[in-house]
């Protein structure tokens, strides 16, 4: 029940149709008895800056979850950004300090880290190719960097966002071994696609499946369905995966300890979220 006291989480994003937080947040509150709201609410780009700055200035309000098109644009709204978000551009949690000061974060990578350790992937020291070097496949090498990985090799279409994501992560992180230009699987403990490529059967591939050992742990992005003709590739090699929405799922917790929220687990979300598709 919605009350003088409960606490308001700003889903913002255009168009908001598509939103799924509200049917996983909101459940999971009425379960734990966490007296807070998400609440969809649509801005147009013109119109996000002043009205970021609008809504924290509510005395109820806990955070902002922040989706497209506005990921990139936050980052240039804030007074203190994490080294996540200044690797991967984007930002996708913003919260107010106690100085009023709006701090932000980005969990897509920090989901997908939670979830490959929660199936036993060993991160620290590993070899780590990540296809896919845009929004979220940034996001995902941010944290992979901060996971303690000892060398990521990066892979994009356009060359250029490879080089340039390269820069930035050895910029926050010098001592990692960076590469680019490849998208050859053969020798590393985790593949990342973070692409939509390999989404439908028929799609081609974003990598030569034939090139990954089984006992490499894969990684897959899209959420449009949970088996991608990809993931069944890999599958089929008899190699470990994770689904899309996985990383979703991982990633709630970590939005709830950004915004001081009891924490929970992907499988409490799971059995309590009312998803429609």
């Amino acid at each position: 029940m919605i009350n003088g006291n409960t606490g308001l989480i700003a889903h913002i994003g255009y168009p908001t149709h598509a939103f799924k937080s509200p049917m996983i947040y909101n459940p999971y509150f009425e379960h734990a008895g966490v007296n807070a709201v998400v609440v969809p609410m649509g801005c147009k780009p013109e119109h996000y800056p002043a009205f970021l700055q609008s809504v924290f200035s509510l005395e109820n309000i806990c955070g902002a979850l922040v989706t497209m098109p506005h990921k990139v644009t936050t980052v240039g709204l804030l007074d203190d950004a994490t080294a996540t978000v200044k690797i991967a551009g984007s930002c996708n949690a913003v919260r107010r300090a106690k100085d009023g000061r709006l701090v932000g974060d980005m969990f897509d990578g920090e989901g997908f880290v939670r979830g490959v350790r929660r199936k036993g992937g060993q991160l620290e020291g590993a070899r780590v190719l990540v296809v896919g070097c845009g929004g979220v496949g940034s996001a995902i090498a941010a944290s992979l960097a901060a996971a303690g990985v000892a060398w990521l090799a990066l892979f994009d279409a356009r060359a250029e966002s490879a080089h340039g994501l390269k820069a930035r992560l050895t910029t926050h992180y010098p001592r990692l071994e960076v590469t680019t230009g490849s998208n050859d699987p053969a020798g590393y403990d985790l593949v990342v696609n973070a692409t939509p490529m390999g989404m439908n059967d028929g799609d081609p591939l974003p990598i030569d499946v034939t090139r990954i050992a089984p006992d490499t742990f894969v990684g897959e992005v899209v959420m449009k369905t949970e088996m991608t003709a990809f993931l069944k590739a890999v599958q089929a090699r008899g190699c470990r995966y994770q689904v899309g929405s996985d990383m979703l799922f991982e990633q709630i917790p970590a939005y709830l300890e950004f915004f001081g929220f009891p924490t929970t687990t992907p499988d409490v979300l799971r059995s309590v979220a009312k998803l429609s598709y």
